[in-house]
């Protein structure tokens, strides 16, 4: 079964029809946008957002305490180390901009033909997060993730998987851009109501000195910078651009 999984992960899969990869990147934009889409989307974003957490907290010598999942898409990382310096402010940089990179990432790694290693290396994230996830919902979101996309990745062959791939590139690419767009609106709503601001953002703000809206608009700017970068690719690989 491990020759057959190597066989699996290593192997090269066809590119898709130009035409197919870019109905592919509208199929993810819908969902990202629909309700029911944007929730269950939200869910692996927030997997990815506090992984990105987790390895910079790792990183720069913080000790890893856990990580929390919550039914309403939100999560929390806790780590031990220096309550103030350059080591916690790249900690909580590091939440928003990681779906969008290991997007931009992924893009690279399907384009090149590798669909199912990307689809194999999303299951092997969610295995190191199920060893790292405290709380009972949060094993079962990264549970049933790792689930749903192991099972793509075995059952599905050819144009089929690397569409599976490609769907779950764009969903993190274009699902970033919006959980910004959501932090932005929770931060209002927090202010309105006289609360402290415990956002990333906020934290931020408390840490520099430096408004949260600054951090915010820096968020935007690298989820939307990858998603060009894909978008100006895909553009490319489809024969559109001049």
């Amino acid at each position: 079964m491990i020759d057959e999984l190597w066989i699996r992960v290593s192997a090269t899969q066809p590119p898709l029809h130009p035409l197919a990869s870019v109905l592919v990147a509208v199929l993810a934009l819908a969902a990202t946008w629909s309700p029911l889409g944007h929730h269950l989307l939200r869910h692996a974003v927030t997997v990815v957002h506090e992984a990105g957490h987790a390895l910079v907290a790792l990183l720069v010598g913080r000790r890893l305490t856990g990580i929390h999942l919550h039914r309403d898409t939100s999560g929390v990382t806790v780590s031990r180390g220096r309550a103030r310096g350059p080591g916690m402010v790249a900690t909580l940089l590091a939440g928003y901009p990681a779906p969008a990179l290991l997007g931009l990432i992924g893009s690279w790694v399907v384009g090149t033909g590798h669909a199912a290693a990307w689809l194999w290396g999303f299951v092997a994230l969610c295995v190191v997060m199920l060893l790292l996830v405290r709380n009972l919902y949060g094993a079962w979101v990264v549970l049933a993730l790792g689930a749903v996309v192991g099972a793509l990745s075995w059952w599905s062959t050819g144009p089929l998987l690397t569409a599976a791939a490609q769907l779950t590139v764009w969903g993190l690419l274009l699902a970033a851009p919006r959980a910004v767009l959501d932090l932005q609106r929770g931060r209002v709503r927090v202010r309105r109501r006289g609360h402290r601001d415990t956002s990333d953002a906020g934290q931020l703000a408390d840490q520099t000195g430096v408004p949260g809206i600054a951090w915010t608009v820096l968020f935007a700017l690298v989820c939307l910078g990858c998603l060009g970068v894909a978008l100006w690719a895909l553009v490319g690989e489809s024969g559109l651009r001049p």
